[in-house]
């Protein structure tokens, strides 16, 4: 029976891992009558939430739970919640903890934070069954049970499956489930426009590029120094001396040799 029971539960956290986005460590609120029983009973809390959930999990307890916790004047029970993590519930003076863990789990009729409620009180869980992806926990003499999904949380589970089929696999937007009003200001806006048709434009891989010619500037070169012609002048000038010279030299000596 245990293993029956223990593969159930499994596949239940599968169904709210996977349409609700529950993520571990699971948080757990847990109320002060929940507590109250497993410190009478000598039930140890935290491995019965380990062998239900069968994850990583996070009790917590808020803070008018912990205020009837004290009223009780139940010491073992009080230090008991004490190891639990402190859940901030906003209020100023402590309320019924129904109601307290009723107005953070119910936001807009959703389970916003995606928490695990355990409780005792059979009224609250009535109303949050109403609330799809809660998973309720509750002990049943000295046993550890989890409530089986709810019809709300069943229906919307059904409603993100047919999404999925509907939509495609590959549709980003397929399986999440659209609220009346997001729906409503859909359709009240303004109609799309169609695209006019017309002569597109050609491809620009078949379009020539244009030669990039450089631009020839208007105004003219600056004449550089001719160095290089005076040096070549003077090495005429000194050839054409050395060549008179040796003229000279010649004429010279064919005189000497007619004398």
């Amino acid at each position: 029976m245990r293993q029956k029971r223990a593969k159930a539960y499994k596949k239940q956290m599968s169904v709210y891992t996977h349409t609700f986005k529950f993520r571990e460590p699971y948080q757990i609120i847990v109320d002060n009558e929940i507590v109250s029983l497993c410190q009478t009973s000598a039930f140890d809390i935290s491995k019965g939430f380990t062998r239900t959930i069968q994850a990583e999990h996070k009790p917590m307890i808020t803070q008018c739970c912990i205020q009837a916790l004290y009223d009780s004047k139940n010491q073992n029970a009080i230090d008991m919640a004490k190891s639990f993590e402190r859940r901030k519930c906003n209020h100023r003076e402590p309320i019924d903890p129904s109601d307290c863990i009723l107005s953070i789990v119910d936001i807009k009729g959703e389970n916003k934070h995606r928490y695990v409620v355990a409780t005792q009180d059979l009224n609250l869980r009535k109303k949050l069954r109403k609330v799809p992806g809660v998973p309720l926990i509750y002990m049943n003499r000295s046993v550890m049970v989890m409530e089986p999904i709810s019809d709300a949380s069943r229906l919307y589970n059904e409603k993100v499956e047919k999404l999925k089929l509907t939509a495609g696999l590959n549709d980003t937007g397929a399986g999440v489930v659209k609220n009346n009003e997001e729906e409503s200001k859909e359709g009240e806006g303004e109609p799309v426009k169609k695209k006019r048709k017309g002569p597109k434009e050609p491809n620009p891989l078949s379009v020539k590029k244009k030669k990039n010619t450089p631009a020839v500037s208007q105004e003219e070169p600056k004449k550089k120094p001719n160095r290089r012609k005076t040096n070549k002048k003077k090495t005429d000038t000194e050839g054409e001396t050395e060549e008179k010279g040796a003229e000279v030299e010649t004429d010279k000596q064919v005189d000497d040799n007619e004398e």
